[in-house]
């Protein structure tokens, strides 16, 4: 693989998951006047119509399994992820949820073994995922937040990581047709954005496009419809083409790390020992299990 281009795919999943990390902090903005639901369909409608601008040019696609291909990726990694992830949050603690959704990297890596014939876990994977879910535990579960088992709820989370394990398998799928990251990525969300209109029928939607006038709500929206949606899936679909499902998956580790320090910084919230080496601990998981990686991939 050519050394530059593995660079910016390491280069353009960090920036992905820096971003998604720091999304709970429009969101917060954004839930007082809008539904969780809204937020979702709000940003991936301007995310699609970012993407047309930024690449105003059809894509053919050669098969009906091809389509599928990008109509399953959309349902998994936009549709079915964010709800459940969302209603996971009313059902259960949000530290449970942060957790479970952690596991991604691991069952990513599984699905990569089973449906793509990669590598196996190996014992440092698996060190370097115990090693971070230990450390983003710690991150998770301090101060009023304890751990108490929602069945629904964190099953819901269990599902929503289960299914961004999948959209990985069927975005790496798709890289192999040679079509274009914005091209990809805005196909993905066309279909994500059409399997919605079903769940609206039971959730409708308010449109009272006057909330958008108020300052905070249309910047906050406008970065996670251009930002969070439009470049950060677009960045890590480039990830997950050129290093691989697995590779790019374990960066998900990071985003309780970023959570916590864009607390810090935006919500001046403090830093406890706790918090800090949970820190310590996500990150030398990350680096186990992609160390782990880099040997597989030298042999």
């Amino acid at each position: 693989m050519n050394k530059q281009n593995h660079l910016y795919g390491h280069l353009a999943s960090a920036f992905s998951i820096f971003v998604w990390g720091t999304t709970f902090i429009s969101t917060k903005v954004l839930l007082r006047s809008f539904t969780p639901l809204e937020i979702l369909v709000f940003r991936f409608i301007i995310g699609y119509a970012a993407l047309w601008l930024a690449y105003p040019h059809f894509m053919k696609t050669k098969s009906l399994k091809e389509e599928s291909l990008f109509a399953c990726a959309g349902i998994c990694g936009v549709t079915l992820y964010f709800l459940m992830e969302n209603f996971a949050l009313t059902m259960t603690l949000t530290s449970n949820v942060s957790t479970i959704i952690a596991a991604a990297p691991f069952i990513t890596a599984l699905f990569d073994w089973f449906f793509l014939k990669g590598k196996r876990p190996g014992i440092r994977f698996m060190a370097g995922f115990i090693t971070a879910i230990v450390g983003i535990g710690l991150i998770s579960f301090q101060g009023n937040s304890t751990l108490e088992l929602n069945p629904k709820g964190d099953l819901l989370a269990l599902f929503a990581a289960i299914t961004w394990a999948a959209y990985s398998v069927f975005t790496k799928k798709i890289g192999e047709y040679g079509h274009g990251t914005v091209e990809t990525t805005r196909r993905i969300f066309f279909y994500g954005l059409l399997f919605m209109i079903p769940v609206l029928t039971v959730l409708p939607i308010r449109l009272e496009l006057h909330r958008f006038s108020n300052v905070a709500n249309l910047l906050n929206i406008l970065f996670l419809g251009l930002g969070a949606s439009a470049l950060c899936f677009a960045t890590w679909n480039f990830g997950v083409k050129v290093l691989g499902t697995v590779k790019t998956s374990i960066y998900i580790y990071a985003v309780p790390v970023i959570t916590v320090i864009t607390s810090m910084i935006f919500l001046k919230e403090t830093l406890s020992l706790q918090s800090f080496f949970g820190i310590l601990l996500t990150l030398a998981g990350l680096m186990l299990s992609e160390s782990k990686i880099k040997k597989q991939a030298e042999t």
